[in-house]
């Protein structure tokens, strides 16, 4: 086809170049998009990722890192990366209340794994442990993943339109490189919005979203300043500054020092008092003069690097999809970075859809297998915005406890000088302050939140349960708080630590599962369910990996935690999908190979949405 002229929304003459033919189109290349990319790059499928920006993130925005993400990010290999780049150990050891960042501390607690009386929860639940690293740092690691393993990306492309053609089943998308002003088109099979908080696709696409009123505007203010004398008895990768004795400017009510680069970079976030208006536009004086404040040392050399505004938003899209376009990320759930579950859910979104993706393209699976996606996540990311935004309006009982909330300066002055009097008033004061801090650990060790997810959906077979799934607020106290593991069909694989007879290094249940890989593991007595998951991966041509734990197996169960976790017999079976979630157990073998591969059949069928 020639080259062809059209008229922009100016009036102005644009040139448009032939049609570009791939399998996928991905639009965004924040962690949704690049991880996508990254995990269908994983399966062997290749396509496009564009970005309107000029480059990757160059804001640390998104930061901590959590196991359920880093678990995703293990399988293609990308953990140990990750690990190296990322700031952990003592350098995230706690979340502060304080005056300034030089100045008097009101209160701590302990985060992400780190109080001696959870790190045990934490090491239990997963191999990996939870990292700060910050989006600068994890979007090139993603990016060099996708484009070394068969992605094309293209920055400075802004999205324009797409039109879904059911009859032919592609997508085809009208993009414009932000440098020439030229528009083409690229027809794929899939389009994917991962396009963020103001998602395009999202618009077109027409998906209903549930949105609750928001919470008000915040600013990032990222800063260079060299802090490191101060930290030694202060280390933690968050510190919520406020100084109820002191007048403060409208835009900087109160504010979040969170750690970048420990120990000289900073990105202060500022909260605007709440009676006032969003519209005030503040010099970098201003605001270099207000950071100074909050660090409390005027000697201390300070730069504003950068000034940023967002929304703190409770909003998330009713369904994930429509037709051959599918939308992940902040695009379908937005919410403040409280429990820091941002770009980990965008991870875990890919990392669900890619496999689907994956299977359908290659012709393992029904198209419909594609609808368990939404069906999948979307309750997650339902749960994650209630969460985000939960736990920041918990905070706010923390300020109440100061009295910061008052207007008055010289009652927040009586209030902070109350929490210190050994008066009635005072004992009642430190109990509300007492109380909102214990509080603050459903944000900071929220590994229920972040481990716990739950699936139903036609790709989890449960017809062979006997009892219904409990959830776990019927098992623990706190769910939020508390992570259960299970080998129910639609949990995640439980993770145990397995060995060799003759010492080896620990290998990880998590890690003889994906790979792209259904897996079967079974135990003594179970030999049969290998033969059987050899055939039914014959048969289905697809890859279904066996393994026998137990005495003497392929792999030990040294500390006999798998014994206690799996929940069928050492003769039974559980199958897992390539996403690590389990999607099917039998409590005992059925019998000869026959059977076993007959019921394997069957569910693995089920599962894909293949005709009997």
């Amino acid at each position: 086809m020639a080259g062809a002229t059209l008229a922009n929304g100016n009036g102005q003459s644009e040139a448009t170049t032939n049609m570009i033919s791939t399998d996928i189109l991905i639009i965004g290349a924040g962690p949704a998009g690049a991880s996508l990319a990254c995990f269908l790059a994983s399966h062997g499928i290749h396509g496009v990722m564009v970005s309107s920006a000029s480059t990757y993130a160059d804001t640390p925005r998104a930061h901590i890192t959590n196991m359920a993400a880093l678990e995703c990010l293990r399988d293609i290999g990308l953990e140990a990366e990750c690990n190296r780049l990322a700031t952990k150990g003592n350098n995230m050891t706690h979340t502060r209340w304080a005056y300034s960042m030089a100045g008097e501390e009101y209160a701590r607690v302990y985060s992400w794994g780190n109080d001696p009386r959870r790190k045990g929860d934490y090491e239990t639940a997963s191999p990996c442990n939870p990292v700060d690293l910050p989006q600068t740092l994890l979007e090139p690691v993603l990016l060099r993943y996708a484009t070394m393993n068969g992605f094309k990306c293209r920055f400075d492309t802004s999205f324009i339109e797409f039109a879904d053609d059911e009859k032919t089943g592609t997508v085809t998308t009208t993009l414009q490189d932000n440098i020439s002003g030229t528009r083409y088109k690229v027809r794929s099979r899939y389009l994917f919005g991962a396009d963020g908080a103001r998602s395009p696709v999202l618009k077109q696409l027409g998906l209903p979203l549930n949105a609750k009123p928001g919470q008000g505007l915040a600013i990032n203010v990222l800063v260079k300043a060299d802090l490191s004398h101060l930290m030694e008895h202060r280390t933690g990768n968050l510190h919520w500054l406020f100084q109820p004795d002191r007048a403060h400017p409208a835009f900087g009510w109160s504010c979040i020092a969170r750690m970048v680069k420990p120990w000289h970079e900073w990105m202060f976030i500022l909260f605007p008092d709440r009676e006032a208006s969003s519209d005030f536009n503040p010099t970098k004086e201003q605001y270099l003069q207000r950071v100074k404040e909050l660090i409390g040392d005027e000697s201390i050399p300070a730069e504003v690097l950068g000034v940023s505004k967002w929304y703190i938003n409770e909003i998330v899209a009713e369904k994930y999809s429509k037709g051959n376009v599918f939308c992940l990320g902040d695009a379908v759930h937005r919410h403040p970075p409280m429990n820091g579950l941002g770009s980990n859910t965008c991870i875990q979104d890919a990392y669900n859809l890619a496999w689907k993706i994956a299977y359908v393209m290659k012709g393992l699976a029904s198209p419909s297998l594609l609808e368990t996606y939404s069906i999948e996540r979307q309750p997650v990311g339902h749960g994650v915005i209630t969460r985000a935004n939960q736990a920041f309006r918990e905070n706010r009982a923390v300020l109440e406890a100061f009295g910061f909330s008052s207007p008055d300066i010289e009652t927040r002055k009586r209030t902070l000088q109350e929490l210190s009097s050994p008066s009635e008033a005072g004992r009642a004061r430190r109990k509300a302050l007492q109380a909102a801090i214990e509080q603050e650990e459903h944000e900071f060790h929220g590994l229920g939140q972040e481990m716990g997810q739950h699936y139903e959906s036609s790709a989890i077979y449960t017809a062979d349960e006997k009892m219904p799934y409990k959830a776990p607020e019927a098992v623990v106290k706190d769910p939020v708080l508390n992570y259960v593991p299970s080998t129910c069909p639609g949990c995640r694989l439980p993770h145990v630590w397995l060995n060799k007879a003759v010492p080896v290094e620990p290998v990880s249940t998590i890690d003889l599962a994906g790979k792209g890989s259904f897996t079967v593991l079974t135990g003594i007595g179970g030999e049969v369910w290998k033969e059987a998951a050899s055939q039914v991966g014959s048969q289905l041509g697809i890859m279904i990996n066996a393994y026998s734990i137990g005495f003497r197996q392929d792999y030990e169960d040294v500390y006999f935690d798998w014994a206690r976790v799996r929940d069928v017999d050492e003769t039974g079976c559980i199958l897992v999908r390539p996403d690590r979630f389990v999607a099917w157990r039998c409590a005992e073998v059925l019998g000869d190979a026959a059977k076993c591969a007959d019921k394997l059949a069957m569910v693995m069928r089920s599962i894909l949405g293949l005709s009997p």
